[in-house]
């Protein structure tokens, strides 16, 4: 029996999950990453952390099981009848199963003047991009970012570990609004306060200047000797547009991860049912599906939906939040919450009845792990709820005791 090629276009966290669990269930297939840059797959999440000296380069790298990658290779064109890739020189490679993996590009707002800036001004979606930004972090003194969600956090913490200046502007009410609460935003400004960063909340930076410097919509001026984008990702779907699969914001697929016959889509670059998730624990979870159907591990296998979790350790600026936990989610709800300002810490639990519809830590990540599996299992919490917001205290090892004795 011959082996089905699988052809995956795009070699990022996506396309190394499927890759490594094709591998695991040891189906009868070939799987081939193409991936547009030189570095094999690896944990693009990670970046922050290895800006700011958290994490080696070459620790980064993703497992992929047996699968062929094909390096620095861009796929041009896709013609899904003829199940045939064109790829950058002209040439032309046939497949079985096609699975697009292109993941998300990097938002660029319409600043005035960043044409003209753009030698100072940067983006942190890949090796390059952070080997870049390493490089010219290293002569710079002051730093502005603009934008105030994951990525804008971890990379403000990792510019200010790295001993700059740094200033944060967000246009949201609050750090992260789309993740976290307003108490939660705040806890996370005073964790970034204490680092020396500055952020400036509600403002919209409007144009760049070649200092480069950065002027806001209230006519504020921040100087800088570098910028840093962090306004988001969009869908990668040119390749798919040009194919004629169908697109909207992503590349749309059901139940079953499939655009057209014999044709996928996983990651950043797939909308399933109207929703965009953008978010490594949903790729991971589509590519665990797809795996096991191009398989034959289990055919009938299904994507239904991924339930939203975030999570960012920089340091001591950390949180972790999922399910229903914004400001609005609590109209109806029971809502437990322990603060403290000082420390920048804060927990809320969210509860419906007896069962937990969200949560948010930051500051104090101790109980995610409890709180997570509690969350995702749909059990009752039981009597004390708040009891899974508090770590229970550490018991001391016999070695510890008797060493103390010493």
């Amino acid at each position: 029996m011959n082996a089905r090629r699988i052809a995956v276009v795009g070699a990022g966290m996506a396309a190394a999950r499927l890759a490594q669990q094709l591998h695991a269930h040891a189906g009868p297939t070939e799987t081939v990453l193409y991936g547009a840059e030189p570095e094999v797959p690896y944990n693009r999440a990670l970046l922050a952390d290895a800006l700011a000296g958290r994490h080696r380069i070459d620790s980064l790298a993703l497992p992929i099981g047996g699968a062929r990658v094909r390096t620095a290779t861009e796929v041009v064109a896709v013609d899904v009848r003829g199940r045939t890739l064109t790829l950058a020189d002209g040439s032309r490679e046939t497949y079985d199963d096609l699975v697009l993996a292109t993941g998300a590009e990097p938002v660029r707002p319409p600043l005035d003047g960043l044409a003209d800036a753009a030698g100072s001004v940067h983006v942190l979606r890949s090796l390059a991009d952070c080997a870049r930004l390493a490089r010219d972090a290293a002569t710079a003194k002051r730093a502005v970012v603009i934008g105030g969600g994951v990525l804008g956090v971890g990379v403000a913490h990792a510019l200010a570990a790295r001993g700059l200046l740094v200033e944060l502007v967000h246009q949201g009410p609050h750090l992260v609004e789309r993740r976290l609460d307003s108490r939660a935003g705040a806890a996370l400004r005073i964790a970034l306060a204490r680092l020396g960063v500055t952020v400036h909340s509600g403002e919209r930076a409007l144009s760049l200047d070649g200092g480069p410097g950065v002027t806001l919509e209230s006519g504020r001026r921040l100087d800088a000797d570098l910028v840093v984008l962090a306004c988001g990702v969009r869908p990668r779907t040119g390749l798919a547009r040009a194919a004629g699969l169908p697109v909207r914001r992503g590349v749309l697929i059901g139940d079953t991860l499939a655009c057209a016959p014999h044709t996928y889509a996983v990651g950043d670059c797939a909308e399933h049912h109207t929703t965009p998730y953008a978010l490594a624990t949903t790729a991971w979870e589509q590519a665990d599906v797809l795996a096991a159907r191009l398989s034959g591990a289990d055919p009938g296998a299904r994507y239904t939906g991924s339930r939203p979790m975030s999570r960012l350790t920089a340091g001591p600026v950390e949180y972790a939040a999922f399910g229903a936990c914004g400001d609005a989610d609590e109209a109806g709800a029971d809502v437990l919450r322990i603060g403290d300002a000082t420390r920048g810490a804060y927990k809320k639990l969210v509860l419906r009845g007896d069962r937990i519809v969200g949560a948010v830590l930051v500051g104090d990540l101790a109980t995610a792990g409890t709180l997570t599996r509690a969350y995702l299992s749909g059990r009752p919490v039981g009597p004390d709820p708040l009891s899974l917001l508090t770590a229970p205290p550490r018991v001391p090892s016999a070695r510890a005791i008797e060493e103390s004795r010493t």
